[in-house]
């Protein structure tokens, strides 16, 4: 009865398109403070091995007993916890309630299609029905019911282009690659890139101020420049000033950043797209240790995203 924890809310997914016979556990209702969103996943294997978790750890092996029962019977079922449950001896700290659909063997193609799209960074719904037991995918719909199906809709994984050279640049790096996001290093100095190499991030060597053409740049991308020679500024911002990432910043003082906006304008960049520039970046303000400016840089990305 192991339980997988996975940074990826597609997870669940993934383990169920390999073809292994499992359940696939979906939050479809929220009464009140849940630690998980609406449409979260977790699916259950042989075993009653988990993939993904529904709560703060206190209903999964109960959601596993239920998911196994459902597998068995070979029918899909809806489960209460908390507030109105008829399982009084399992308690939820938030003190809200949770609706889990239980959905029995998914088609492992339609999660191949799903976890293709996602790889393919396409947008897309996936969308059970509990009365034929069935899943399908959407181009369009929003997590929540539609009739008597429901609908998750699944966004790309926020991804993280970061540009520069120094401990800044590769501490950034190991934290995003930890915390499980997509990211690529792109840098002159080989020391930074071997060090984000090490940590699993993939990497670019840079032989001089531009952004490769074959990046992809969506706007799910959030890009950070992380370089004391604010040379090699220039070229790449004002590339990635035309771009859909939702988040540029770069790192430097408030003077950096008006050097950094004189010299943009200087080689045509509009005052709109300059605008869209962070900098300096981070919400704790004149972060000087690296582990510090991490940590506060990948917060305002999140914090903008959301």
């Amino acid at each position: 009865m192991d339980s997988i924890s996975f940074t990826s809310p597609i997870r669940p997914l993934e383990a169920l398109a390999t073809g292994a016979k499992g359940t696939l556990a979906i939050i479809v209702g929220v009464d009140g403070p849940s630690y998980r969103p609406l449409g979260a996943m977790m699916a259950i294997l042989d075993h009653r091995k988990r993939v993904g978790s529904l709560s703060s750890g206190c209903v999964e092996s109960d959601i596993a007993l239920h998911g196994e029962e459902a597998r068995d019977m070979q029918s899909p079922r809806q489960i209460r916890y908390g507030r109105g449950s008829p399982f009084k001896d399992i308690q939820l700290p938030c003190g809200g309630g949770l609706d889990i659909l239980l959905m029995p063997e998914p088609d492992a193609s339609v999660m191949k299609e799903v976890m293709v799209r996602h790889a393919n960074r396409t947008p897309c719904t996936l969308i059970a029905d509990p009365a034929t037991g069935m899943f399908s995918v959407a181009e369009t719909g929003e997590t929540g019911w539609n009739d008597d199906r429901f609908h998750i809709r699944i966004e790309p994984e926020i991804a993280f282009l970061i540009f520069g050279k120094g401990p800044e640049a590769s501490t950034f790096a190991a934290l995003v690659q930890s915390a499980g996001y997509p990211n690529t290093v792109l840098s002159p100095d080989k020391e930074t890139l071997r060090s984000a190499e090490w940590e699993g991030s993939a990497t670019r060597h840079l032989k001089d101020a531009h952004v490769p053409t074959d990046l992809r740049i969506d706007n799910r991308t959030a890009v950070v420049l992380f370089f004391h020679d604010h040379d090699w500024e220039p070229p790449i911002l004002s590339a990635v000033l035309d771009s859909d990432a939702f988040y540029i910043g770069a790192q430097g003082s408030k003077r950096a950043r008006q050097t950094r906006e004189m010299e943009l304008t200087a080689i045509g960049v509009g005052k709109e797209k300059i605008a869209r520039m962070r900098g300096p970046i981070g919400l704790v303000p004149s972060a000087r240790d690296a582990r510090t400016l991490a940590v506060s840089v990948l917060a305002e990305v999140l914090a903008t995203q959301t």
